[in-house]
């Protein structure tokens, strides 16, 4: 446990010190975003554009971490154990990528049709039944959308996005 904390101090300090625009806590066991990180970053929040939280044990984010990180381009959250994203994710203004792979997603989350930036969207091996058609068609800049390995019923495609059975 004392090597994972030294590991994140490590990363963070080296992000702050170099004035990077990216921080990566990937593999850090991390079971959520540490509060002390905030106050750490407070002084380079607004220079971070790429976060990589891959391959953890996230079972949530905050919606401080979105108010907090408001000039992100890229999150890359796969590989963790989140089940539903907090509203304010629909106030990143700068969002183009979210990577939301392997994680315990049952419902598709909707705030992410909020971003008019948003490129790639990421969702493979989730348990989503079923996917906002609409919204998503609706969204200005979305190039591309990953939902394989999702539960998602057969006839979905074929369906009409305004079909009463929705």
């Amino acid at each position: 446990m004392a090597e994972a904390v030294a590991n994140v101090a490590r990363r963070i300090n080296a992000t702050v010190e170099e004035e990077k625009d990216s921080l990566d806590l990937s593999n850090c066991k991390l079971i959520s975003f540490p509060d002390g990180v905030f106050k750490v970053l407070r002084s380079v929040s607004e220079n971070i554009r790429v976060i990589t939280l891959a391959d953890n044990e996230l079972k949530a984010l905050s919606s401080k971490f979105f108010s907090t990180f408001t000039q992100l381009r890229e999150l890359d959250l796969r590989g963790n154990v989140l089940t539903k994203l907090p509203d304010a994710v629909g106030e990143m203004e700068h969002l183009t990528s979210i990577d939301l792979s392997n994680n315990s997603f049952s419902i598709f989350p909707d705030k992410l049709t909020e971003i008019a930036t948003l490129e790639r969207i990421n969702l493979e091996g989730n348990s989503i039944t079923e996917i906002p058609v609409e919204k998503l068609s609706a969204m200005p800049a979305l190039k591309w959308l990953n939902v394989k390995s999702n539960p998602l019923d057969s006839n979905y495609s074929v369906r009409s996005a305004v079909s009463p059975q929705f």
